[in-house]
């Protein structure tokens, strides 16, 4: 490795588990010299957190809330406390309830769209104004998204409109915070086999259809996905703010199914 992270410390917020996008986004930078904190929410996912955080180094576990104020208060003050400042912030925290992801979108019931909404959009402009205030050089947030967010995608329902909100936020947090030297990003993989991943139903025929179809004839792995967020928080992505980096073998600039996967071909 380059070293590339060496010398940067940062927080990654929602690894699950060894498949989460979360965790191959950690584990790549920590392999290029990064110092990284976790946050997790309840008991059971910090268990599952604290080999994989020992795994690189890691002895600094947080349980965060992003509903909670007095939570992420908390989290924020005890970066500050014990790091100062941070480089770097990995937000990759989405929930919808999945008995709605099943249906039709306009069945989408008041309270599940409020806490898709939320959780999924609102938790990274909460938590980008309080990294923000520990990023006194400048720095580099970043969220994941889905191409539920601009396609229709069977069974994301109102997980797209939530992702179609947190790249608009993207967009406007650059803006806000470009003077400041902080670079916000969004980095857009297909389908991946991940707890997250797994609550969509249709999951495993959507995974097949890109793997497939993508130009690449392959989906996104931990590592590729780790690659791209090492990038935009190295020194090399000291230009790239705003941006969502689709990270899919290519499958978003296609119109149709490749001529082999055409029904009746």
């Amino acid at each position: 490795m380059a070293e590339l992270l060496k010398g940067k410390r940062g927080v990654v917020m929602g690894v699950a588990n060894d498949r989460s996008i979360a965790w191959g986004i950690a584990r790549a930078m920590a392999a290029e010299g990064a110092e990284i904190a976790f946050t997790y929410q309840g008991e059971a996912f910090g268990k599952r957190l604290a080999p994989l955080a020992e795994t690189v180094g890691s002895s600094i576990l947080l349980d965060v809330d992003v509903m909670n104020d007095d939570s992420m208060d908390a989290a924020f003050a005890t970066l500050k406390d014990t790091w100062g400042s941070i480089d770097f912030l990995v937000h990759a925290i989405a929930y919808s309830d999945k008995n709605e992801l099943a249906g039709r979108f306009i069945d989408t019931s008041r309270a599940n769209f409020r806490n898709s909404l939320t959780i999924s959009c609102y938790s990274f402009i909460d938590v980008a104004k309080r990294a923000a205030d520990l990023m006194p050089d400048g720095g580099s947030l970043m969220t994941l998204t889905y191409q539920g967010s601009s396609r229709v995608t069977p069974y994301y329902n109102v997980m797209g409109v939530a992702k179609a909100a947190l790249e608009s936020s993207v967009l406007y947090l650059a803006n806000d915070l470009g003077p400041q030297k902080i670079r916000v990003n969004a980095i857009s993989p297909g389908p991946m086999k991940t707890l997250a991943g797994a609550a969509i139903a249709g999951a495993r025929a959507t995974f097949r259809h890109t793997e497939t179809n993508a130009p690449l004839r392959a989906n996104a792995t931990l590592d590729t996905i780790g690659g791209t967020a090492v990038y935009l928080a190295s020194d090399y992505g000291a230009m790239t703010s705003g941006e969502t980096i689709r990270v899919d073998g290519g499958y978003h600039v296609l119109g149709m199914p490749q001529p082999d996967h055409l029904n009746g071909h």
